[in-house]
């Protein structure tokens, strides 16, 4: 695959270029800043982007911003995140995009397998998102939202929907029938009043749903 890397932290950015390299991946620009990895992009379009969410010069925002002007932009280009901590405003608008995007918290990055994981996933148009991340957004959902329709037991199985999961690794993660993960699904598209229809994929719809219930409070 074919990836452009933005980190701030040279280190890190050279060790994940190593580990990248190592796994067969093609390293297209490996960047400092937010503005380098726009020009980079532009000049050479990789297959995806790993960015850093703070990157020079406020260490603010600034490499989700990029994140969101590359989706705009470039659709096809697959953009993973990086962050420390969970930026709420910037997540939800991120991560309500379609295909190919991913946003996992740094102590990933350690977990090797994870990472790669991650990679693959959102390089080939799938998704992958930090629990963490889930866990917050979920946290600040709105008391009106949708969501608020859920059993425990259907949020869990939403919950890893947004995370990537097929239905059978579900299944083993939660300890229940296959069937019964498609019962909860089923559910969870009733209760969100996603109808069934060849136009939209509903478990795409129910995690973005998931995923913009708290997008007015920021």
């Amino acid at each position: 695959m074919r990836i452009t890397l933005a980190e701030d932290s040279a280190l890190l950015r050279e060790s994940m270029a190593q580990l990248l390299v190592a796994e067969g991946h093609e390293i297209v620009d490996s960047v400092g800043t937010a503005t380098e990895l726009l020009a980079a992009v532009a000049v050479r379009p990789p297959e995806l982007v790993i960015a850093d969410v703070r990157m020079p010069p406020d260490h603010v925002d600034e490499g989700i911003r990029a994140a969101l002007e590359i989706r705009e932009r470039w659709p096809a280009i697959g953009v993973l995140v990086l962050s420390q901590y969970v930026e709420r405003r910037y997540a939800t608008e991120f991560l309500t995009g379609t295909g190919g995007i991913g946003y996992l918290l740094k102590d990933r990055v350690s977990a090797i397998d994870t990472f790669l994981d991650a990679i693959e996933r959102v390089g080939t148009g799938g998704t992958a998102f930090d629990p963490e991340v889930i866990r917050q957004l979920l946290l600040h959902s709105r008391a009106d939202s949708p969501l608020s329709r859920l059993t425990d037991r259907e949020r869990d199985v939403l919950t890893r929907m947004a995370l990537g999961l097929s239905n059978a690794a579900i299944s083993a993660e939660l300890f229940i029938t296959r069937s019964a993960v498609e019962k909860h699904i089923n559910a969870i598209f009733t209760k969100l009043d996603l109808q069934a229809g060849v136009a939209h994929n509903r478990r795409v719809l129910a995690i973005l749903e998931y995923l913009r219930t708290d997008a007015s409070d920021d």
